[in-house]
């Protein structure tokens, strides 16, 4: 729904010296079933994501959500499998974006300019299941000419949560608009994030009532101006 998202994602990496491999004969983790209780037809897509991917390679993912899929779940799937070894080593080698840049090669600063003020929004998948919070603010901070400004409650859901926001719509929305509250005390420009499921959620209610600031990820802020 987002590629531009994903191919900046492949800019940064490049230019921070990565070879990337992308295999077009990728699909899903599994993490919409998993969450809905279809553990069966969740074990039957992480079986063509192992076989996927190469297990001596990084696995690299704009979406923090997946990657804690993957990372802490996997594990009630495929545990005393014949897929166990593999499991164990994809699990060693996926990273979200930011915590991949900061604590594997070791850099925050890739030249990116973007004016304006931005705020970041803590998603529960990064901050809970990946451990993230540090990563994203130190390379948004070497961004050129954003200034960033935390807001209330950075750390509590938007609301969007998967089937959450179909299965309880109102309260998704309810949800969305106290965190767009917060937001607007900053006087942000941009709502930024490490999962477009939360920015997608946040940028439904913005559009719904007329607001005017954007929503972007990581990927393309850090993609920003070169």
């Amino acid at each position: 729904m987002f590629p531009d998202s994903a191919m900046n994602m492949v800019k940064v990496l490049e230019k921070a010296g990565c070879t990337v491999n992308y295999n077009r004969e990728q699909t899903c983790c599994g993490q919409p079933a998993f969450n809905a209780g279809y553990w069966d037809q969740c074990k039957e897509i992480g079986e063509k994501f192992i076989a996927d991917f190469p297990n001596d390679h990084y696995i690299v993912s704009p979406s923090a959500s997946c990657v804690g899929m993957v990372k802490n779940y996997y594990s009630d799937l495929f545990h005393n499998t014949v897929l166990h070894n593999e499991y164990k080593s994809i699990r060693k080698n996926i990273y979200e974006l930011s915590d991949f840049l900061v604590n594997v090669l070791k850099m925050t600063d890739f030249g990116a300019k973007l004016e304006g003020f931005a705020t970041y929004h803590d998603s529960c998948s990064g901050l809970r299941e990946v451990g993230i919070k540090k990563e994203p603010r130190a390379l948004l901070e070497k961004v050129s000419g954003l200034e960033l400004r935390e807001m209330e409650e950075s750390e509590t859901c938007c609301g969007f949560g998967g089937t959450f926001s179909v299965k309880y719509e109102s309260i998704a929305v309810g949800m969305a608009e106290q965190k767009i509250k917060h937001v607007e005390k900053t006087q942000a420009d941009y709502i930024i994030s490490t999962d477009l499921s939360c920015l997608m959620h946040m940028d439904g209610y913005l559009k719904k009532q007329g607001k005017k600031m954007k929503i972007m990820h990581l990927a393309d802020v850090l993609a920003s101006g070169w």
